[in-house]
Parts: structure tokens; sequence; C-alpha cells
């Protein structure tokens, strides 16, 4: 059965509503490991919301603080000391798992997101804006978790449609396009599985 994990090549750009949408066409578990800042409601609220699977398909995370900045001074902000063995992957499939910000960020002083993904040997989806500076970002996250030996499973594109931008970057960076959703004026879990369902071929994620 399926297991991704979803990092972005920054934060922002729509990971997770990537995630729930991948999350509800999967029928699978998603699970946030650490969650930082919770003004807004915690992302796996909002991946509950709009994938339309089970409270119980909605993990809890092993981490949650409240400043929205890197997980490692979260962490420090709340006094808490992150204990990587707590981050340890749920024995359940299929799984969506979504990291925060790029892969580079870190979890603590000492590791950061790919060490935990080069940890957990899972396949790594990508997801990048369309604007400009992507490209640049995309093949540096690409080259950040193939020198850890994580497979990139495929780039999925969150904006409106750059076919040149898209091209390069699934060119110059050997990996797969596997789709791409646009930026709904009206976000329900209807339109967004309406969204995914015609820029993505669940054929992909098997």
């Amino acid at each position: 059965m399926s297991a991704f994990v979803v990092t972005g090549t920054d934060t922002g750009i729509g990971k997770t509503i990537f995630s729930a949408a991948l999350t509800g066409a999967l029928r699978a578990h998603y699970w946030k490991p650490i969650q930082a800042g919770l003004d807004d409601g915690a992302d796996r609220d909002h991946v509950a919301h709009l994938s339309g699977v089970t409270a119980a398909q909605i993990l809890p995370e092993a981490y949650r603080f409240n400043t929205p900045c890197s997980p490692h001074r979260a962490a420090e902000i709340d006094g808490v000391e992150v204990d990587l063995a707590r981050l340890a992957l749920p024995d359940i499939r299929p799984l969506v798992i979504e990291g925060a910000g790029g892969a580079l960020v870190p979890v603590t002083r000492d590791t950061t997101y790919a060490d935990v993904f080069a940890w957990w040997n899972l396949p790594v989806i990508v997801v990048a804006r369309t604007a400009l500076g992507t490209i640049n970002h995309s093949l540096m996250t690409f080259e950040v978790l193939r020198s850890r030996g994580i497979a990139v499973h495929g780039v999925a594109f969150v904006g409106d449609a750059n076919e040149d931008s898209e091209a390069t970057i699934g060119a110059m960076g050997k990996v797969r396009r596997l789709g791409r959703l646009p930026m709904l004026d009206h976000l329900t879990p209807q339109s967004l599985e309406v969204a995914f369902a015609q820029g993505f071929r669940i054929a992909d994620f098997n």
C-alpha cells in the first residue's frame, strides 16, 4: 500500500491543500508529525475538512507548537526538546505525511527534515508553486533529497499553468511531473476532489 512524504520548495505554497487532495484520493491516513503555529488552526484540521476521510484517519501530531516558525525554534520557545524517536513511522498504510516548509527546515539544531526523510526511506513528492523562482527552488530541493539517497517520486505543481517552467523543472530535474492543482476561488472538499481528478492520475500514486 502507498506511503508518501510531501515536502515543498518553500512555505505557504499549497502543501497542505495538495496533501488533503492526495489523502482523499488515496483514502489514506494523514500525519503531520510536527505542527508549528496554531493561529489559523492546525494543518490536520484543514486536511480533515478537505480530504473527506474519517476522523480516525487523521493522525495526531507527535509535537504541536504555538509559534509559527521553524520547528526547532518553535520547540525552544515552548520549552520542549524534540525526541526524534517520537517521529518514527506509524505502521499504517496508505499514508500521506506532510513536512513543514522545505527539505532543509530544521527539526532540531542538528537535524533537518531531509535527514528525517532519509530515515523514513519513503518516496517524496515535492510540491512547487508555478510562480517566479520555482525552477531554482525545485532543482535545489531535488539535489538535497537525492544527496541523501531519498527517492523523488515526482513534482506536483500548485498555481496557474506555466508550461515552460513546469517542463523545464521536469527535464532538468529528471523528475516526473505528476500534475498541477490550480488556485481555486472556492475551496471546498468537492472542488478540491474535482481539481485533483482533473490534474492528476491516481495511477501515478500506486
